[in-house]
C-alpha cells in the first residue's frame, strides 16, 4: 500500500470511528419513537415521572427493548396496544432485566412482572386484557414502591385527563 492509499483508508478510518452514533443511539434505544412523559400515581400520593419511548406498530411492539444495553432509572418503553387485549412478552435478545407493568383503559395497574430475566424466552403474560405495557429497568417498581391498583398517568389512558389538567409533577 502507497502512503498515499494508506493516509487516505487512515482518514476513512478515522471519519468513520468518529461518525459513530452517541452513547444513547449506541446503547440500542429506538430513536425513532415518540418520546413522551409519563408519571406513577402510588396509593400513598406519590408520583414518579418517567421519560418513555412509544411502541405503536407491530413491529416497534415486537422490537421492543431487544438489544437495549443501558436505560436510565427514569426511562422505558410505553407499549400501545391500540385497545385491550390479553398480551403475552418475553425477554428474548433483551440484556436488560426489566419490570413490565400491565395497564388497564383507565391507566391502572392490573399486574407486574418484576425483574424479568435477560434473554429468557419465558412467555410474560397480562392476567387480564390491558390496554398497554410499560417497560422501566429490573427493581425499579419495588423500589419506588409501585403496586398493582396504582394509576399511570399519559394522554393514552382514558382516565388521564383530570390528572393531566392539575399540572403539577414531582420527580421519580
Amino acid at each position: 500500500m502507497s502512503f498515499r492509499s494508506g493516509f487516505i483508508f487512515l482518514a476513512a478510518a478515522t471519519f468513520v470511528a468518529c461518525a459513530r452514533p452517541t452513547a444513547a443511539v449506541s446503547a440500542g434505544m429506538p430513536e425513532h419513537l415518540q418520546e413522551s412523559s409519563l408519571a406513577i400515581e402510588t396509593a400513598d400520593g406519590r408520583r414518579h415521572v418517567f421519560r418513555v419511548r412509544i411502541a405503536r406498530s407491530p413491529q416497534d411492539r415486537s422490537r421492543g427493548l431487544m438489544r437495549v444495553t443501558s436505560l436510565p432509572e427514569d426511562g422505558g418503553m410505553l407499549f400501545d396496544l391500540d385497545g385491550q387485549a390479553m398480551v403475552s412478552m418475553w425477554m428474548k435478545n433483551t440484556p436488560l432485566s426489566l419490570d413490565m407493568i400491565f395497564i388497564l383503559d383507565d391507566g391502572r395497574i392490573s399486574s407486574i412482572a418484576r425483574e424479568t430475566t435477560p434473554f429468557s424466552r419465558r412467555s410474560i403474560s397480562s392476567l387480564e386484557p390491558v390496554r398497554a405495557v410499560l417497560e422501566i429497568g429490573g427493581g425499579i417498581s419495588d423500589r419506588l414502591e409501585i403496586r398493582e391498583g396504582d394509576r399511570v398517568v399519559h394522554p393514552l389512558f382514558t382516565d388521564s385527563s383530570r390528572e393531566e389538567s392539575d399540572g403539577s409533577e414531582s420527580g421519580g
